[in-house]
């Protein structure tokens, strides 16, 4: 992300004075409503967490356009989720900016997901993000691409063929054998699984 390039260099820009400039100057009147994306993520049992760089404020925009209701996430990792230290939150000393490909951001994302990474499944549009994902083990699903990179476990040319090319997602049962996708609602093992992601977050500058 250029704020990064732009504070290296030594010029004092906020982030959210910075995503204000580039993102208003989007075209979001371009961006659909996909009324079948909404239903396809009601329709998803299993725990989902909206995963972007982008900032709250542009996410938010973005599907309000795409006509899709946050709530139908259960957590959101963000630009400000990834970088509180950006914005008042601890580490106000540090100056480098996580964000997707970096394992730290990777990282963030499980511990707000408080999920099993064998047992999560990651869906992005970046080769990048997903070679990432696959490093720290969790079962990747490359979106919009008909070949599936080496790290990818899965290539969807479309969101919407989801639940043709992974029908477990809604098919599974609870107790199934290990290493499937199933709901994971336990919130004491959620608990857990974050206080042990935190315990092994270094964080360190973005390099992409």
């Amino acid at each position: 992300m250029w704020i990064f390039f732009l504070q290296a260099l030594g010029y004092d820009v906020h982030p959210d004075e910075y995503h204000s400039y580039v993102h208003g100057r989007l075209p979001y009147d371009r961006i659909a409503a996909d009324p079948r994306l909404a239903l396809l993520l009601q329709s998803i049992p299993q725990r989902k967490i909206l995963f972007t760089n982008s900032d709250r404020a542009h996410m938010e925009r973005a599907l309000e356009r795409l006509g899709v209701d946050e709530a139908c996430f259960d957590d959101v990792v963000c630009f400000e989720t990834m970088n509180p230290h950006l914005f008042g939150g601890d580490g106000q000393d540090r100056t480098d900016v996580v964000l997707k490909p970096s394992v730290d951001a990777i990282l963030v994302g499980l511990r707000v997901a408080g999920t099993n990474p064998r047992r999560t499944l990651f869906l992005d549009d970046s080769e990048r993000n997903i070679a990432a994902g696959k490093a720290l083990g969790l079962r990747t699903a490359l979106v919009g691409k008909r070949v599936r990179s080496k790290e990818a476990d899965y290539a969807l040319e479309t969101i919407g063929s989801l639940q043709r090319a992974i029908p477990e997602i809604w098919g599974v049962a609870a107790g199934a054998v290990d290493g499937e996708l199933q709901p994971d609602h336990n919130v004491e093992k959620n608990k857990s699984m974050r206080a042990e992601l935190d315990s092994v977050i270094q964080p360190t500058s973005i390099q992409a």
